[in-house]
């Protein structure tokens, strides 16, 4: 660790979301359900919306920075940063840019969000029909791949294969989910449960990839709003602070469509050190991750790539009672993740984290100072936060 760090700055005092809906449902446009994220976060803060002096999103979101401050009647707009690329990959990115403002003198009370309204701008997952393309698809849907799901599949079949992983672990992650979802009223899929034979008879999606390893698609919009960690105990609920961050890729990972040096990866293998390198931490002190599902092979790569199992130990460690709380080893996507709470670009995954630590989480685990989000395994960027109380400073 050096001066150079996040570690210990900046604090996330307030956290807002508005219902989640599935896709194309919302009654309202996606600008609006933007501000009432960010109002719900102010509330949570118990701050005046009208402080925000700095705004980071990931994603392109459309809800630009500077129509919001005007819409919440900002003092002042003084930091305005977007997380290039890499879809729901920029979800950690997106806070770890608004805590840099802050821990820079850029900003003093930063909102981090992402909003989504698919029935105004169309389903955001849906396989490109422009009538040019570049770039990695342009080697990529001459041979009928043109959805992730086929892109990723790809990759986490090279990994089980080397690796000699069942099937029975990415079912084992996918039920997490479904189980935490069941105890959050919040959830998308709240009231649906998953079982094992409901889950082997689902239809394929794209081998290895059943109907329940993909993620939702779905409207709405969430938001955390952050200060300096001077200013933290100033708020009504406990403060988290942001231990380790960091965004990036391996070797290459750009390189030509399926042409990367590491190409059964989730592009964490030099991500993960550097967080843990800025928090001083390792994995055995994590006690809680929320990762990013767009596909649930992308998780049993992230979690190998952060250290918590080799990939040769996968079915051992993937059992579905390693990963519920409050018993299991690792408790995972508490909940509910994109799969069965909500498909808000993974930025749901950073409130939950926010709420084990603060002990509010409605699936807690047992050991919740330190909380692990995990952004877009297998996208380039990606993005990943720890996050801790204060006894972890």
């Amino acid at each position: 660790m050096t001066d150079r760090s996040l570690r210990g700055r900046v604090a996330i005092v307030g956290i807002g979301e508005t219902t989640y809906y599935k896709h194309s449902q919302s009654p309202d446009a996606e600008f609006k359900l933007a501000l009432k994220a960010v109002l719900a976060a102010s509330k949570d803060a118990g701050i005046d919306p009208r402080d925000i002096d700095g705004f980071a999103s990931y994603s392109n979101d459309r809800s630009e920075p500077s129509r919001m401050s005007a819409a919440l009647g900002a003092k002042q707009l003084r930091s305005t940063t977007m997380q290039w690329g890499g879809g729901g990959g920029g979800n950690c990115g997106a806070v770890a840019n608004g805590a840099a403002a802050i821990a820079s003198g850029l900003a003093d009370c930063v909102v981090a969000y992402r909003s989504l309204a698919q029935g105004q701008f169309g389903r955001f997952g849906k396989a490109p029909t422009a009538p040019t393309i570049s770039s990695d698809m342009a080697y990529q849907a001459p041979y009928g791949v043109l959805s992730p799901g086929q892109k990723f599949a790809m990759k986490a079949r090279r990994f089980m294969h080397e690796n000699g992983v069942k099937q029975e672990a990415l079912r084992a992650i996918a039920m997490a989910s479904y189980h935490h979802a069941q105890s959050n009223p919040r959830a998308v899929m709240y009231g649906k449960p998953l079982d094992e034979a409901k889950y082997d008879n689902s239809r394929w999606i794209v081998e290895p990839f059943h109907l329940f390893d993909c993620c939702m698609e779905n409207d709405g919009a969430a938001a955390v709003i952050m200060v300096p960690a001077e200013r933290a105990k100033d708020f009504p609920n406990r403060p988290v602070y942001i231990l380790g961050a960091a965004t990036g890729s391996d070797h290459r990972v750009g390189a030509n469509a399926h042409n990367q040096p590491n190409y059964a990866s989730s592009s964490f293998s030099t991500v993960a050190p550097n967080m843990y390198r800025m928090a001083g931490l390792g994995p055995k002190d994590v006690g809680v991750v929320q990762s990013y599902e767009n596909f649930t092979g992308g998780v049993l790569m992230a979690l190998a790539e952060h250290g918590f199992f080799k990939p040769e130990e996968a079915n051992e460690f993937l059992q579905l009672d390693n990963l519920l709380a409050p018993s299991g080893k690792l408790p995972l996507n508490t909940s509910g993740g994109n799969l069965a709470e909500c498909y808000m670009h993974g930025f749901e995954l950073v409130l939950e984290a926010v709420r084990q630590v603060r002990g509010t989480s409605t699936a807690q685990a047992p050991r919740s100072d330190v909380a692990l989000v995990i952004g877009g395994p297998m996208v380039t960027p990606v993005s990943n936060l720890l996050l801790g109380s204060e006894a972890t400073l």
